[in-house]
């Protein structure tokens, strides 16, 4: 009977890619739009509160807001499951220079099968956008395809995890996003947001998507944030963002 309870456990521990995926997902959805609360990128009518990760979380009420961001998601969910994304990056611009003023970068690592990491050589990137959904947003969806050689590549085995403590390293990461306000730059002009992702070369990009630039931060103070990890995947997080003397 105990061998019995103890395999029961071990299952539910288990988890599956599409486990993974469904985590990873609803964690950039919580976190994106903690970011678009936390930087002002929307007056505070535009959101409500709701209970997520033991954490009151603020999500945007915006129709057009919402579609547009789970239109976005679920191609990160299918890259996900095909295990082709390596990055998904948010962006913050002025919306009158177009200037990058901050990138929230979230790396994502295979962990179950790390020796597929992308290697390619700088003559085979390629990079893809698609136009944004409402020209009041300028939310640009993109693709770039860049070679990171500062990925891990470790095949150790990795211990199987419970949900309860994935759940609390999201919650740390989270906590620490709110936290962030404290020492980043205020965003005292209009701004507009760009999320972009970053695949393996032989990942299918849909048609509506067109070529995008990295979106990197000029002369970047950068603050590596914590990480969380299913038993498939691992997500790091790192802010880039311009001093007000560089503004």
């Amino acid at each position: 009977m105990m061998q019995q309870q103890q395999m029961a456990t071990s299952s539910r521990n288990q988890i599956t890619l599409r486990g993974s995926t469904k985590i990873i997902v609803e964690f950039f959805e919580y976190c994106i739009n903690s970011l678009l609360f936390q930087r002002g990128l929307y007056a505070p009518e535009y959101f409500k509160m709701t209970k997520k990760y033991g954490l009151n979380m603020l999500v945007t009420t915006d129709p057009q807001v919402k579609d547009h961001m789970r239109e976005i998601l679920k191609q990160v969910e299918a890259w996900l499951m095909a295990c082709k994304v390596e990055k998904l990056i948010l962006a913050i611009k002025s919306k009158e220079t177009m200037t990058v003023l901050e990138r929230w970068q979230f790396d994502i690592q295979n962990t179950k099968d790390s020796s597929n990491n992308n290697t390619m050589s700088a003559g085979q990137q390629q990079s893809f956008s698609t136009p944004s959904s409402s020209s009041m947003f300028n939310n640009v969806r993109s693709n770039e395809n860049i070679t990171d050689p500062t990925l891990p590549s470790s095949n150790k085995q990795k211990a199987e995890k419970t949900e309860k403590e994935i759940q609390a390293e999201i919650q740390a990461i989270l906590r620490q996003i709110t936290a962030s306000v404290t020492f980043l730059p205020m965003l005292d002009e209009k701004c507009t947001w760009t999320i972009l992702c970053q695949t393996e070369k032989d990942a299918e990009v849909p048609a509506t998507w067109s070529d995008a630039d990295p979106h990197l931060v000029h002369n970047a103070e950068q603050v590596k944030l914590r990480s969380f990890s299913t038993k498939l995947h691992r997500v790091d997080a790192l802010v880039a963002y311009r001093l007000q003397d560089d503004l």
